[in-house]
């Protein structure tokens, strides 16, 4: 199946054969074909169009909140609505800006995930998803309506380059040397030994797919435009598209190199883009802020920095549920002897070190005067805020009342999410709202709420979520604090009757 391109040469033809065969043999790209299929069809849908995109998109969970997350961005902002639902997001943007989103955000997601270490084939699509986000912020500066196109575009700007090293790493391997032996380019060489050029094997790889003529026209590699000429649409695109493949060529080793190519690429082609070059520089430096974060194993992204910073993480958590395993075994040895006071602050203490909170800060109740008041806090400033951490114990709909009723962990990773602010109470948020994160420990003795221990992390912690493990460990450690509660009551209620 050669989706109607024809080579033109017989050698050409023989290359697209081979390739063709490796494809059935080893499967298209993982999930593209069928990602590519479902959107397209959606996009061409007919009266149910957006009942169909909603569908496709909604498939596919991460998809989902890429799109939302996306839809929710400074790009689209001038719509000035909220956008919860992936159906309102097709309603407010239309049918085929979801779809080239949601294409070009399913190809990120595959590109990224297809090799797990560092292949050729991994190099070229980090390379093509890097080119991807350099189009994105170049098109959002430049306004224009055909960002989403562009993106994709860009990203299958290198699609030959792809194709080969993922299906027939070893004739890559062969171009690479003969490249370099003549002091050439891989895409210089590919027409000898191929027979066709990288681009012709990248349109027939579109074709082979069934992606729309549109989007393949963008693909095709385009030199800037005289000043003052006139730019189709089309050509914007394809420009784009040839601008960003080759600012991520020069991007990737982050060397000043590459960053001199980029500033000489930024002069060629801001006429033709209709932006000045000091203003694509500046997108294109917001590019690289988006794509450290996104990339893996391109030198731009550290991934070595990276690594360490993730296995120091890994360390400083274990290091944590140390101290909260210490924590425990010192509760346990002093159970039948210690006051409920006094377990309560060895558990507070715990957590504080054990999870790293920025503050920490326990709860009692008081069933006479029917209110929670902070007893014991740790953390800078937190002793000045206890007066005014005080709230009546009848219930309200927020999460503090939903934790001690449901007698479970709560662990909050967002508290700033604007949809969540409705279930935070008022004294929280005139105390504690500098929290990014929390936690609330409920303590429930005899069936009853007795109190609870929370604690936080403000900006100054990365993200966090906490593991299964630190659950457990939590929840013993409150069980702890509980019995001994519990132990308090029974010896009031002998000592009572005698």
């Amino acid at each position: 199946m050669t989706g109607g391109f024809k080579a033109g040469t017989p050698l050409g033809d023989q290359t697209l054969a081979q390739l063709w065969d490796c494809t059935r043999r080893q499967g298209d790209m993982p999930g593209f074909a069928k990602a590519i299929t479902a959107i397209l069809s959606a996009m061409r849908g007919e009266d149910d169009q957006e009942f169909n995109m909603t569908r496709t998109v909604l498939s596919d969970p991460v998809l989902t909140q890429k799109v939302l997350r996306l839809a929710n961005s400074g790009m689209y902002s001038a719509f000035g609505q909220h956008v919860s639902t992936v159906s309102k997001a097709v309603l407010v943007l239309g049918t085929e800006t979801i779809g080239h989103l949601a294409l070009g955000l399913k190809l990120i997601e595959e590109l990224a995930t297809t090799s797990s270490d560092a292949t050729i084939a991994h190099i070229e699509m980090e390379k093509a998803v890097l080119a991807g986000i350099v189009a994105q912020q170049i098109a959002y500066t430049a306004e224009s309506p055909h960002g989403e196109a562009a993106v994709v575009c860009s990203m299958l700007h290198t699609l030959g380059r792809m194709m080969m090293t993922f299906y027939m790493p070893e004739r890559w391997t062969d171009l690479q040397r003969l490249a370099e032996q003549d002091g050439r380019g891989v895409d210089d060489v590919a027409p000898e030994v191929l027979g066709l050029s990288m681009e012709e094997i990248g349109h027939a790889a579109a074709l082979h797919w069934g992606l729309p003529a549109s989007l393949i026209k963008g693909m095709r590699k385009l030199a800037p435009t005289a000043e003052g000429a006139e730019v189709s649409a089309s050509d914007w695109i394809a420009g784009l598209s040839t601008m960003s493949a080759m600012c991520a060529e020069s991007l990737w080793h982050d060397d000043p190199a590459g960053d001199d190519a980029v500033a000489r690429l930024t002069e060629s082609y801001a006429a033709m883009l209709g932006v000045a070059p000091a203003n694509l520089m500046h997108a294109i430096e917001q590019a690289k802020v988006v794509a450290a974060n996104d990339l893996t194993i391109a030198p731009l992204s550290r991934p070595a920095e990276r690594r360490a910073k993730a296995l120091a993480k890994t360390r400083q958590r274990a290091a944590g549920n140390k101290i909260l395993l210490s924590g425990l075994a010192d509760m346990r040895d002093m159970l039948d002897t210690a006051s409920p006071g006094q377990m309560v602050q060895i558990a507070l203490e715990t957590v504080y070190k054990g999870l790293d909170f920025s503050r920490a800060v326990a709860f009692v109740r008081n069933r006479k005067e029917g209110h929670y008041a902070a007893k014991i806090s740790f953390g800078e400033g937190t002793r000045n805020l206890l007066a005014a951490m005080t709230f009546d114990d009848a219930y309200e709909p927020n999460v503090f009342h939903a934790a001690l009723n449901s007698d479970r962990v709560i662990f909050i990773e967002n508290a700033r999410d604007a949809k969540f602010a409705a279930k935070l109470p008022l004294w929280w948020k005139s105390s504690l709202a500098e929290a990014r994160s929390f936690v609330i420990l409920p303590l429930s003795a005899n069936g009853q709420p007795a109190g609870f221990l929370y604690g936080d992390w403000d900006e100054s912690f990365p993200p966090i979520q906490l593991s299964q493990t630190e659950f457990s460990l939590l929840n013993d450690l409150r069980t702890l604090v509980v019995r001994a509660v519990e132990r308090r009551h029974a010896q009031e209620v002998v000592g009572g009757r005698v």
